[in-house]
């Protein structure tokens, strides 16, 4: 199998350091190994880099490209929006469109706000869900990431020693430079814990919870049976919000997102990334007697490019492309097939694995028996062993993240997945 080279991409990163913090314009594309990546194009399952390799992608612009890279129909919508304008400062038939389509898709949603990533959009719902309760306190948990900002960047990846005991863990913030004071009315919970979070919520005094749904940020852990349920109760019973943040799971692990899948219901989700296929949108969708907060005025939120009519057509053409009958059956059981593929790999070549997930969004656990119950089992994960491994599947021509995460679109056909496994065969070999 061949292994691929990357020094130009390597020497451009190097020079775009005089201009540019880093090289890069995202912390998550820091410190990648071998070097961070420099791109001409991608189609379909591929990208292809300045140095002329083929790379079969699975960061998929880490999650928003559900169909794949350039699908013809999005392009098309997006030309032709281009053709008639590109920003009016006020409302296009795309908009009405893409809102009314989230609405029959989502079971929460009443009413859509649009705004342009998954950050803004969990502010907003914490907004409003302060306004609606007239409350302050808003509880989220470890190792969920809800965006970069000082009021949420908090026990998002905390070292164990320095998080407190799960029952009631110490709050760490996520960034130097960070405003301390943004996560006063800010508590953490152990995920997946009812015993803790419950007892909390009934007494009454919390805006509301944030959470994945499915804790993809950190190792595609599922809830486990009847912990949605049951905070749905509790919130209920005490007139707290919940809010799924569903900016990863959001049309891709289902029409409906997590909330669909799980069969539970939240007062308010956020949505971005796979919701346009790649171009930058979000929303916010909820109970109408909630999102109508809005409609006053006294609940402000704004953006000069909230609902750009080229997103939305981008928008309007991919939610209709993810309706197709058995798009999702597709990419399930090319999953699947691929994540049994590479826990057989594994553990053929010695390693301990576990494999886990959606077949669309998934993670690796190298080096693990067993799949944790949250953030805090996920301490053990060995990064340093998992880096050794995606450095040598992008030597054969595959990429993933180096947390684990593994992400599908719909054009990762069976030769993709055929090749994918190939490399992942000699990726195993030359690390073990």
């Amino acid at each position: 199998m061949p292994h691929y080279s990357f020094e130009r991409s390597r020497a451009l990163i190097a020079e775009a350091k005089q201009y540019m913090p880093g090289g890069v314009n995202s912390f998550a594309r820091l410190g990648v190994s071998p070097t961070p990546l420099v791109f001409e194009k991608a189609e379909g399952p591929y990208l292809y880099d300045v140095d002329g390799n083929r790379i079969i992608d699975y960061y998929m612009g880490l999650g928003p490209i559900i169909i794949g890279h350039r699908p013809p129909e999005v392009i098309a919508a997006v030309k032709a929006q281009l053709e008639l304008g590109v920003l009016y400062s006020g409302q296009t038939e795309l908009e009405f469109e893409a809102a009314r389509l989230i609405c029959e898709m989502v079971p929460c949603a009443e009413r859509v706000r649009f705004a342009v990533s998954g950050t803004e959009a969990v502010q907003l719902a914490l907004r409003l869900a302060r306004a609606a309760t007239g409350r302050s306190t808003v509880i989220k948990f470890e190792g969920h990431y809800h965006g970069w900002m000082d009021s949420v960047l908090w026990s998002v990846s905390p070292p164990v020693d320095a998080a407190g005991p799960e029952q009631g863990p110490i709050a760490v913030p996520g960034s130097l430079g960070q405003d301390l004071s943004a996560g006063e009315h800010l508590e953490v919970q152990a995920w997946n814990r009812p015993e803790f979070l419950l007892a909390r919520i009934r007494r009454g005094d919390v805006a509301a919870v944030i959470m994945e749904a499915s804790m993809c940020n950190t190792g595609a852990l599922l809830p486990v049976k009847g912990y949605l349920e049951a905070v749905r109760e509790a919130c209920t019973q005490t007139g707290t919000l919940l809010i799924f943040d569903e900016v990863i799971t959001g049309f891709r692990v289902a029409p409906g997102g997590a909330q669909q899948y799980f069969g539970v219901t939240p007062d308010l989700a956020t949505f971005a990334k796979a919701v346009a296929n790649g171009f930058p949108v979000a929303a916010l969708a909820g109970k109408a007697e909630i999102m109508d907060l809005l409609a006053g005025g006294k609940v402000v939120h704004g953006g000069t490019y909230n609902a750009q009519p080229v997103a939305m057509a981008a928008t309007v053409a991919t939610l209709k492309l993810l309706q197709a009958p058995g798009f999702y059956e597709g990419m399930t059981a090319r999953g699947t097939r691929l994540m049994q593929g590479i826990e057989a790999a594994c553990r053929a070549a010695g390693f301990p694995v576990w494999v886990k997930g959606f077949p669309q969004i998934f993670y690796v656990g190298l080096g693990m028996e067993e799949q944790p119950l949250n953030y805090r089992g996920m301490a053990e994960f060995d990064r340093a062993l998992y880096v050794k491994f995606t450095t040598a599947l992008l030597e054969r021509g595959v990429r993933t993240t180096e947390r684990g995460a593994w992400f599908l679109c719909a054009d990762h056909d069976d030769a993709a997945i055929d090749a994918t496994l190939d490399a992942v065969k000699g990726a195993l070999a030359a690390i073990s």
